[in-house]
């Protein structure tokens, strides 16, 4: 049995269950998996077994609960500092910790209109003038960090920030929006490590269809 337990939705749909889960497998860090599937009889219950706030992701650690993405990635930048989850100068660690909090808090618009769905494909659905808008800040975002700090991801090693961002680079695929180059680059680069494969994979194997992410037009 592993030390940790991450309590997670669908694969398919649940961005916020990718976040930890990406950088917990990205990191090396065994845990224990419960996937409650989302919008079924019982879901809310089965949730609130783990978390009072009803809501996944969770993290169970011994008598430690944590919920919310961030808050989890947090919780285990400081119980695996030799991870090196967050930058370790100062300056760049402030600078990762305020682009992820503007993921977490920010592209609403995004977030509404491309619905996560990694096993679909709806080319140009969903794109307004506040997605759009959305969508050219996130690319500023990336280009900033990838031009300051050197690549390959957003603060040299793959980190917090890039766990927080992966799931967008799953709806520009699903949405087939197109990017610059430098933020193409980026996008595939994420698709490409081998535990978002895994993810994808393991989404594809799910059988729960829930008609508010797949009818789109």
């Amino acid at each position: 049995m592993a030390q940790y337990t991450l309590v997670i939705g669908n694969k398919a749909y649940s961005s916020w269950s990718m976040r930890p889960w990406l950088l917990m497998k990205e990191a090396g860090l065994a845990f224990d998996e419960v996937r409650i599937p989302l919008y079924q009889e019982g879901h809310d219950r089965k949730i609130r077994e783990y978390s009072p706030a009803g809501r996944v992701p969770v993290l169970v650690d011994g008598a430690v609960t944590v919920w919310d993405s961030l808050a989890i990635c947090e919780y285990l930048a400081e119980q695996h500092a030799e991870k090196n989850l967050w930058p370790a100068a100062a300056a760049a660690r402030a600078h990762a910790r305020a682009v992820s909090a503007e993921m977490h808090a920010g592209f609403a618009a995004l977030r509404g209109n491309m619905g996560m769905n990694v096993r679909r494909s709806f080319p140009g659905i969903g794109m307004t003038p506040e997605v759009a808008k959305d969508i050219a800040r996130i690319e500023q975002l990336w280009a900033d960090c990838l031009q300051r700090y050197g690549g390959p991801f957003l603060f040299g090693a793959f980190g917090i920030a890039d766990a927080m961002y992966a799931p967008v680079a799953t709806r520009f695929r699903t949405y087939a929006v197109g990017l610059s180059a430098a933020a193409q680059r980026y996008a595939d680069l994420l698709l490409a490590l081998p535990a978002v494969a895994e993810w994808y994979a393991a989404a594809h194997a799910e059988t729960e269809v829930l008609p508010q992410f797949e009818d789109r037009h």
